[in-house]
């Protein structure tokens, strides 16, 4: 990513960001982890797994309006980076259980600062949003928001 700045000028963190430069294919590696990482479920399942390994059911009530398709479906992407482990136990019917891999365990912590971050900075993000829709508007009310 190549970002221009004046040379009297610090250089934006971007361009000074590892996660932000070009391999030689094009692309950064914070694209790549943001594009397999960076949905909903895929964050929910690692936080839940955070704590202690799962079995399948029990991840899927932690998660509010989750599919058990789109669990399946999270769980084997993850596994497949390398970031949830699958352990299957020979009994019947099979005990399947999940845990993060030391990978998925250190994709944690920076997911529990965005959280935090989350968490303090909701609100004001909120009130921004229903300013921003207020200016557009004559009388200055906002338009409901389902996401609000």
């Amino acid at each position: 990513m190549n970002v221009p700045f004046k040379p009297s000028q610090s250089p934006p963190a971007l361009t000074i960001n590892p996660g932000m430069e070009p391999d030689g294919e094009g692309s950064c590696p914070m694209r790549e982890v943001l594009d397999r990482v960076g949905d909903t479920w895929s964050v929910l399942v690692i936080i839940n797994l955070t704590v202690q390994p799962l079995r399948f059911n029990a991840l899927r009530r932690t998660i509010e309006g989750i599919s058990q398709r789109m669990l399946t479906v999270t769980l084997r992407s993850l596994e497949r980076d390398g970031l949830v482990l699958r352990t299957v136990r020979p009994t019947t019917p099979p005990e399947v259980e999940y845990a993060l891999t030391q990978l998925g365990l250190s994709l944690a912590g920076p997911l529990g600062t965005l959280g935090s971050w989350a968490a303090a900075n909701r609100c004001a993000m909120r009130q921004a949003r229903e300013a921003f829709d207020r200016k557009d508007r004559p009388d200055g009310h906002a338009e409901p928001s389902a996401a609000a």
